[in-house]
């Protein structure tokens, strides 16, 4: 007997988890991950995509795969309220996993597209920091970390001040 992930996330969850780690979101158990993480439940997963912007966008696709009542007008701006951080990875010419860029979702959706903001990319084979700012700061606040000392800005923008961008 097969036991599906989407079943293994809702009986996590059914324990009143403090956070959740899904270790790869491939189906519709994206979903469910997706109403945990709007609920307020911390949480990460892994996805295989090609950029930061396209692991959204799959985020943004996976969920309809759960069936018929789960429409595109849901799935886009919960993906945009629940996902602060991705952070892309791929392999160098030495065959070895870097991250490649940092990306923020500031929580805002135009025209179906959920907003990011970049904090690292990669130039060259260096990663450096961006104009983006991660959203939330008053988290890392909360938990003792200077957020600005460890971006290396002076002050973080006010959620109109944020760079947008919308392209996928």
């Amino acid at each position: 007997g097969e036991i599906p992930l989407r079943r293994l996330v809702k009986e996590a969850l059914r324990m009143r988890p403090s956070r959740i780690i899904v270790g790869e979101v491939r189906q519709e158990e994206c979903l469910d991950l997706l109403i945990a993480l709007n609920s307020g439940l911390p949480g990460m997963c892994s996805i295989h995509a090609n950029s930061a912007r396209e692991a959204v966008i799959k985020l943004c696709t996976l969920p309809l795969l759960a069936g018929e009542n789960i429409g595109h007008a849901f799935v886009v701006p919960t993906v945009a309220a629940s996902v602060d951080l991705i952070v892309h990875t791929a392999s160098d010419h030495l065959g070895q996993r870097r991250v490649r860029e940092i990306v923020g979702v500031p929580g805002r959706v135009e025209g179906d597209i959920v907003e990011t903001a970049d904090i690292f990319t990669t130039r060259g084979e260096r990663l450096t920091r961006a104009e983006g700012y991660p959203p939330h700061a008053e988290r890392f606040a909360r938990l003792g970390i200077d957020l600005p000392a460890l971006l290396s800005v002076p002050t973080p923008p006010t959620h109109e001040e944020s760079p947008r961008r919308t392209d996928p």
